[in-house]
């Protein structure tokens, strides 16, 4: 199966925090995931910890490639740049990314963040929906330890909605 490719110095492993949530669902195909993924400002639809998603520079709603966004998630209000969008097609996953950060450079409370998803067909009528995000800061170092992991199960929480969307729509 394909993987997450990762900008340097976001390696899972040499960061503050990682988390990885998967899943494989029969019955949709990426064409019915995507464009709840790729389609920000429904985030908060299915996902209840975002909220206020808005972008700069006449972009969106549509991410892409270069596109600059805001959100919040976690209690961070989060700057973004979108770095890596492909669409899925029937031979390709689909992936998207963003870079993130919250917080004044170089203080203690600075977050920085690289989120990615891979979304691909599988056989047998399946997909496979992978998100990972490696953080690092203060603030990462924090949730790192936090048990229950906040990142782990809000990314699960992410991934339940998208999938449940997904199938609503498709019914």
């Amino acid at each position: 199966m394909h993987e997450i490719s990762w900008p340097e110095g976001y390696l899972p492993g040499t960061t503050d925090n990682f988390v990885s949530n998967e899943m494989i669902i029969a019955g949709l195909q990426a064409s019915d995931v995507w464009p709840f993924l790729e389609n920000a400002p429904l985030w908060p639809t299915y996902y209840a910890n975002s909220a206020d998603v808005r972008f700069y520079d006449g972009k969106g709603p549509l991410l892409e490639n270069g596109a600059r966004f805001f959100f919040s998630t976690f209690g961070f209000p989060v700057e973004a740049q979108c770095n890596e969008f492909v669409a899925p097609t029937a031979t390709t996953p689909g992936r998207v990314a963003w870079h993130g950060w919250a917080g004044e450079t170089g203080t203690p409370e600075r977050l920085d963040v690289h989120h990615a998803w891979l979304i691909e067909d599988l056989s047998g009528g399946r997909v496979r929906i992978l998100t990972q995000e490696t953080q690092k800061g203060g603030p990462a170092a924090d949730l790192a330890k936090a048990r229950p992991n906040p990142m782990l199960n809000g990314h699960q929480e992410w991934l339940d909605g998208l999938i449940d969307a997904a199938r609503k729509r498709k019914q």
